[in-house]
């Protein structure tokens, strides 16, 4: 009669069974191990550019990958390649495919060779970049190497769950959630929980009592820096302690394991699944006593900076060398009294040790073979195409030792094949023939072909776009109804939220006051707190919700208070949500709104405008930059259609004044990347966005007193900028430019500059120096006064006009100094 063993939540397996699953597991760790090691190797011999590996955390990712089911979600870092593998979504050639930066996604599914290896994904999104069914598959976001960089984004995937359990409307999305049964699965190095991102998610996660489970994979380093150096008590652990739940109060269940012990590691992940997933209640493991053999990476050795003593604890307490100890010493009596064990003799893991190894060798081999026979076709057809045009050019020898070059290379890069063959271009730039077309084809279809290995999905790039999306214009009523322009932001959100189930608005003071300026009023009341909450003052996490949470299928929009206080995110924002896109060769989306307001009002952290250092950073992410309240709700209507993550920066000194209010609210829509012109002219062609633009306007009233007749272009949209090009077309009436920004110089100007100048070969229109009008150097003063003299006033926008029309015209305009 057979022994009955629990191994994994409500199922009992036979020991037939439950031997098979412990040889299994085995093999996988063994199997991830020999990755690891031949890995490096591969490094070390040039192959492969950099290593980071997962050796030495592989028992307790059997375990974690054990309590993992379909439709919950990993968010990781880059030492989970077991857990990978435990779950069927990484196998060895794949493995050894990111590790060689394999261009084709069949290959190297977790970024098409744009990540370095040990960067896990898996993909949320079909062929049509349309959403997969979530429930009916395991989910890993997909990774970045800021260390901590994915404990914000963690914190969104637990919440998601939270949604859908609970917002009745949300019933049907099963295609992203079972009635929010759904975990998300983080993990992290002891050293990174020093990151204040951690921190901000823990406490974030505590508050909000999301099912999470965080585990915190623990060698005593952080990379050669010892843990007394990182961690206060050199336990995390021990400084959470004060998160515990007690009774009658939130927080977290704690547990610590040895990262050796299979058995406890397997049954400490059952029963924080079980908490996390039936209660929705977060949990911290602390998975102690694990090693990290190969050291941090291949970019040095750990024997320098342990002693012998710790050197020699690793050999001996290395996770896969005590499962192994433990299979071999295991042993089972039944009730007929035979004994029961998983091997007869250490041979058989001796045997499976050796099979393992032979297998990775050969995943190696083919994952190699197939990366290099890839290119070494290009190489084929480019010295093909060099060989015949050294025939018939002058400089024939110079190509043929190119094209030789090229030949002999015995593991060829792309790199060397372009570079031959535009070098060899070069030399035949005075002559023609056939074949020389052909070579210059060559080499523009090989960097066409380039965009699409190395520069696509940055956005939505198809038909599809939000870009792409038909304008619908306000609609009023025949009689004008102004309000306060808070109200249409007000009305129309109530509109979306009415519309669109999936859409949640949060921030600090969004909830129950309905934002410090009133554009929510009253809709936390009726549409409940899970979908118009306030947030802790976080902003990283705020951010980090709204990235989960848009990976899970819901439209959030995360409410950042001030334009300044973006500064604390846009770490997030730049590293994981602009990149998410593209760095899963368009496998996943996060289609957040992030909602803000900024440029004029009051001082040095309430005033700034820092638009040339976010539109420099987020590329990957829509920035729009609304005139007035009208224009910034037609933008959320517009996001709403499409699926590109975007920032919307409203004026912070427009939520007072009059608009006339639509009729047609949700639904009319501000195109993303094209211009306004709100004033014609002929003079001068002045571009602007935001809050500025009012002081253009009058400044243009003015200048029409003395004979300037402005013609005033609103941005409206910078990343995207003018699709259409209408700026040149300006340009090429007035013949002249100034771009006024309230950033600093250098900063948004810059860009717009670069944008018409050179993007739009505006330069050929121009009869006088394209000039701007920033703010200062530094942040604005307080007070009126210090707004006044830091930031262009309608004073300076004259002057400026009227210096470059007298420039060109002195005689008419007679200097003002």
């Amino acid at each position: 009669m057979s022994q009955s063993v629990e191994i994994s939540n409500s199922q009992k397996l036979s020991f037939e069974d439950f031997k098979n699953e412990v040889l299994n597991d085995y093999k996988i760790a063994r199997l991830s191990r020999e990755c690891s090691l031949l890995g490096r190797r591969e490094v070390l011999t040039g192959k492969a550019k950099f290593g980071i590996f997962g050796d030495g955390k592989e028992v307790p990712q059997l375990a974690m990958a054990k309590a993992f089911k379909n439709g919950d979600f990993r968010s990781g870092y880059y030492r989970d390649q077991t857990f990978m593998m435990a779950i069927g979504e990484l196998n060895a050639q794949q493995f050894f495919a990111g590790l060689y930066a394999h261009t084709d996604i069949a290959q190297e599914p977790m970024s098409a060779g744009r990540q370095m290896g040990g960067h896990f994904a898996t993909h949320s999104l079909d062929e049509n970049g349309d959403w997969k069914n979530l429930t009916a598959q395991k989910n890993s976001s997909s990774d970045i190497s800021p260390t901590a960089g994915q404990m914000p984004r963690l914190l969104g995937l637990a919440q998601a769950s939270k949604i859908y359990r609970n917002v009745e409307e949300l019933k049907d999305h099963t295609n992203f959630s079972k009635k929010g049964n759904e975990v998300a699965w983080g993990t992290i190095g002891n050293a990174s929980t020093s990151e204040g991102l951690f921190f901000e998610t823990i406490n974030a996660a505590g508050v909000l009592q999301v099912p999470m489970v965080m585990s915190v994979w623990d060698d005593e380093y952080g990379i050669s820096v010892h843990a007394r150096h990182q961690t206060t008590k050199e336990s995390i652990s021990e400084i959470l302690k004060g998160f515990q739940r007690e009774k009658d109060t939130n927080g977290y269940e704690i547990f610590v394991v040895n990262g050796w012990d299979y058995v406890q590691l397997i049954d400490t992940y059952n029963k924080a699944a079980e908490i996390a997933r039936e209660q929705h209640v977060p949990v911290l493991i602390h998975v102690k006593e694990l090693t990290q053999p190969q050291g941090h990476s291949t970019s040095g050795s750990h024997e320098r900076y342990k002693s012998e003593e710790r050197l020699e604890w690793e050999r001996e307490f290395d996770c896969i060398a005590q499962m192994r100890k433990w299979i071999l010493e295991f042993e089972l009596t039944d009730d007929q009294g035979e004994v029961l064990r998983f091997v007869d003799s250490e041979d058989e893991l001796t045997s499976l040790d050796k099979t393992i190894k032979k297998e990775v060798s050969i995943a190696k081999r083919d994952a190699w073979n197939s990366f290099i026979n890839e290119i070494k076709s290009e190489v084929i057809e480019a010295t093909s195409l060099l060989e015949k045009v050294a025939a018939k050019s002058s400089n024939g020898s110079f190509i043929t030792k190119y094209k030789n070059d090229l030949a002999s290379i015995a593991e060829p890069i792309r790199k060397d094949i372009l570079s031959a063959c535009r070098k060899s271009l070069r030399l035949v730039r005075d002559e023609n023939f056939p074949e020389k077309i052909a070579l210059q084809n060559f080499i523009k279809e090989s960097i066409n072909s380039a965009y699409t290995k190395y520069s696509s999905h940055l956005l939505n790039d198809s038909e599809n776009s939000v870009v792409n999306s038909d304008v619908v214009k306000p609609a009023y009523d025949a009689e004008k109804n102004l309000v306060d322009a808070r109200i249409i932001m007000r009305d129309n959100f109530e509109a979306l939220l009415k519309k669109h189930p999936e859409v949640l608005v949060f921030g600090e003071d969004a909830g129950y006051i309905g934002d410090v300026n009133q554009g929510l009023e009253g809709l936390q009341e009726k549409f409940g707190e899970l979908r118009v909450s306030d947030t802790g003052i976080r902003e990283a996490t705020i951010i980090g919700q709204g990235i989960g949470m848009a990976m899970r299928g819901l439209r959030p929009i995360a409410e950042i208070q001030y334009l300044d206080y973006l500064l604390y995110a846009l770490q997030i924002m730049s590293d994981d949500l602009a990149t998410l896109r593209y760095r899963t060769f368009g496998k996943q989306k996060a289609p957040l709104i992030i909602r803000t307001r900024g440029h004029r009002l009051e001082g040095i952290w309430h005033a700034g405008s820092p638009m040339g250092g976010i539109i420099n950073n987020v590329r990957g992410i829509h920035v729009l930059v609304p005139r007035n309240m009208t224009k910034a709700a037609g933008f959320y209507n517009t996001l709403l259609e499409g699926d590109d993550p975007a920032l919307v920066v409203e004026c912070l000194n427009g939520y007072r004044l009059k608009e006339e209010l639509p009729t047609n609210l949700g639904e009319f829509k501000t195109p993303i990347g094209k211009v306004e012109v709100i004033k014609e002219g002929t003079d001068i062609t002045i571009l602007s966005y935001g809050s500025t633009l009012r002081l253009v306007e009058e400044a243009a009233k003015e200048l029409q007193q003395v004979g300037i007749n402005v013609e005033i272009i609103d941005a409206q949209s910078l990343l995207p900028f003018d699709k259409n090009h209408d700026t040149v077309k300006s340009l090429a009436k007035t013949n002249r430019l100034l771009v006024v920004d309230e950033d600093v110089p250098g900063g948004a100007s810059a860009y717009l500059l670069q944008e018409v100048i050179e993007n739009q070969n505006g330069y050929v229109h121009l009869d006088s120096k394209p000039q701007t009008l920033s703010a200062k150097a530094h942040r604005p003063a307080y007070g009126t006064d210090g707004d006044y003299f830091s930031k262009p006033s309608v004073e300076d926008i004259f002057e400026k006009v009227y210096e470059i029309m007298h420039e060109a015209n002195p005689e008419k305009y007679k200097s003002l100094y």
